[in-house]
Parts: structure tokens; C-alpha cells; sequence
């Protein structure tokens, strides 16, 4: 006759929506209909209150990923903007001449390997294809020599044009 409903779920989804409007919990991906909808983080790593705008989750990321390279192994098909604050350090890592990042080339790699993660720079997805089925090693150090002759391009910053006269 009636079709019950069952009410725990239901409280508990709604229990899940005001606890992420009022920012009490960590998430560890873009609300729904996000862009970037498969782009996933590690919350021990990622402390991103779910009270924030998608553009403030991916700035905190971005931060995290400047000050500590090594987090992006924590990301699961990073955005565009993530793979290039992850290309910053590696540029400004080549240019020093300091020890080469080959670490973070890989994680770059390991990333940017599987075809549902979007390219953040142009020819960078067959740079990595023409090195398919080398040794990892190989490939980290092709890639590494495609980054360092490529102009910064993901690196500039613009500034206002003045005009003399």
C-alpha cells in the first residue's frame, strides 16, 4: 500500500549537505559539475574545507603544491593549473641547474599517462606517447630534456602593456 521510505538515509544525506554548506568536513574533489569532474585528492594531505569555491579548493592545492612539490603524487587526474604550478617547480628547478628534478618529472608522468587527465601544455601528451614502452627511467629523462628546451610559456606573467608617447 505505502511505500516506506527509509529515513536513515535520508538523514544522513542531509546531515552531508549541511555539514559541507557549514564547512565541517575536508573534501577531496570539486563539487558536482565541476570542469574538472575526475579530479580527486588525498584528504590526509589536502585539508580543503568544503565550505570553499572550486577556484579557492584549486588555489589552496596549487599553494600546497608549490611549497611541497612531492604532494601532487597525491592527486588523481590534476587540473590544468595544477600540472602547471607542478611544471613551475620543475622550470624553476631546471634553470637553477640544482639537482635535477627527476622525481617530480615522474610524478608529472605517472599523471599526465592516463588519457582522462587533461594536457596543461601543448604537445606535452606526445611528448609522453613517443616514449611509451621505454624504461621509466628513459622516459623521465626525454621528458626532462623536452621541458628544459621548451620555452616557460606556462611560466609568464602578464603585465600591463604602457605606452609611450
Amino acid at each position: 500500500m505505502f511505500a516506506t521510505m527509509p529515513l536513515l538515509p535520508v538523514l544522513s544525506s542531509l546531515l552531508s549537505r549541511a555539514s559541507r554548506a557549514l564547512g565541517l568536513e575536508s573534501v577531496d574533489a570539486f563539487p558536482p559539475g565541476h570542469q574538472y569532474p575526475r579530479t580527486r585528492w588525498d584528504r590526509a594531505y589536502f585539508d580543503i574545507a568544503s565550505d570553499l569555491k572550486p577556484e579557492q579548493m584549486e588555489t589552496a592545492i596549487c599553494d600546497a603544491i608549490a611549497n611541497t612539490p612531492a604532494v601532487f603524487a597525491h592527486i588523481t587526474h590534476p587540473t590544468p593549473r595544477m600540472q602547471r604550478t607542478l611544471l613551475g617547480v620543475i622550470h624553476a628547478r631546471l634553470r637553477r641547474g640544482s639537482t635535477a628534478p627527476t622525481d617530480l618529472v615522474a610524478m608529472l608522468i605517472d599523471a599526465c599517462d592516463d588519457p582522462r587527465t587533461p594536457e596543461a601544455l601543448p604537445g606535452l601528451r606526445a611528448a609522453l606517447a613517443s616514449t611509451a614502452g621505454y624504461d621509466p627511467s628513459m622516459r623521465v629523462a626525454h621528458l626532462q630534456a623536452w621541458l628544459a628546451d621548451m620555452p616557460a610559456a606556462f611560466d609568464l606573467i602578464e603585465t600591463p602593456v604602457r605606452v609611450r608617447g
